[in-house]
């Protein structure tokens, strides 16, 4: 029986519900020292914005939640996974305001235990029972395939001098974007939708986790640190070549195009300095409005992609309003 508009669950409901079931998702045994980390990991916190699209697109096609729930948990469990295995990689010491794994247990704890992680996700993927299993499977192990893709050149970007636009929208499509609209397309064939929608739900997330990472990139730069939840200029003293960098390259003058790299590159100044600098050029090139236009670019089109599913517009109306919600961070 199909599950009517006025049944579906809100965003905080589904984060409730997807919650108190992760916490039971994981049966930790022995040795301790393997299973502590995840348990931490998975416990951290964040928005948790894949797991409820998942379920939240599960009640639009008009089946419970509760039928997406085993995919929601495998692909929470895997993005963790992912950002385990980044922090190491990265070399960082804080996740969401906390110590890394590695940073508490050691590297070969975090690898190790980043590699139970994967294998559970393959646990709850095997538990799907609908008939669109095998197709649910094939998708989410090409999407895992390209979430690695993206991170394995956003490191190659950090020792290469030249970057192209086309290259950067590839790099946080397949390592970010990808696993949104996935988790969409996930929730969509566990409630048997056909695969034209259940992939328009799918270009729905992608687009959408564009222009969500279009945002943080314009919020790096020029976001109020109070609302934001973290240092401004990051990107740029860490020499990230991120969208803005790559735009201001592509409309800068020859020789503000060299002061530009000179400075991203280093200096003989302070990091207050460098971020300065760098944030007058963007401004007087109009940085911040050219990432806002190619941001709602991005955002128009996930739109015209939830339009396009033939479904009446109060089933759609939890995952639009997730949308607008994350697109609406302050600077």
């Amino acid at each position: 029986m199909k599950l009517a508009a006025e049944q579906m669950h809100g965003i905080d409901s589904l984060r409730e519900e997807f919650l108190s079931d992760l916490k039971l998702a994981v049966d930790y045994g022995e040795p301790i020292s393997l299973y502590e980390p995840i348990e931490y990991i998975l416990q951290l916190g964040g928005k948790r914005i894949r797991p409820i699209c998942a379920l939240a697109a599960c009640e639009m096609f008009g089946l419970p939640y509760e039928k997406a729930m085993n995919q929601a948990l495998a692909i929470e469990i895997f993005h963790n996974f992912s950002l385990m295995h980044d922090d190491i990689m990265d070399n960082a010491p804080l996740r969401r305001g906390q110590a890394t794994v590695h940073e508490k247990w050691g590297v070969n704890t975090a690898i190790l235990s980043g590699d139970a992680m994967l294998v559970l996700t393959y646990h709850y993927l095997h538990k799907i029972v609908n008939t669109g299993s095998l197709n649910a499977l094939a998708t989410f192990n090409a999407a895992a395939i390209q979430v690695c893709e993206g991170q394995q050149m956003d490191m190659e970007f950090e020792g290469r001098d030249e970057v192209s636009m086309d290259e950067y929208i590839t790099m946080i499509r397949k390592k970010t974007a990808v696993l949104l609209g996935e988790s969409l397309r996930q929730g969509a064939l566990a409630a048997g939708a056909g695969i034209e929608d259940a992939h328009l739900a799918y270009d729905f997330g992608t687009n959408f986790g564009i222009a969500f990472q279009l945002q943080d990139d314009l919020l790096d730069a020029f976001g109020d640190p109070k609302k934001f939840g973290k240092k401004v200029g990051g990107d740029i003293i860490e020499g990230k070549k991120t969208f803005l960098y790559l735009k201001a390259l592509q409309v800068a003058d020859s020789p503000l195009r060299e002061e530009l790299k000179k400075i991203y590159q280093g200096g003989d100044f302070s990091e207050a300095e460098k971020i300065q600098k760098v944030l007058d050029i963007y401004s007087s090139l109009n940085i911040k409005d050219l990432t806002k236009a190619e941001m709602n670019r991005y955002y128009i089109s996930s739109g015209i992609a939830l339009n396009s599913i033939d479904l009446p517009e109060d089933r759609k109306r939890i995952l639009r309003s997730l949308a607008e919600h994350s697109m609406v961070r302050e600077l």
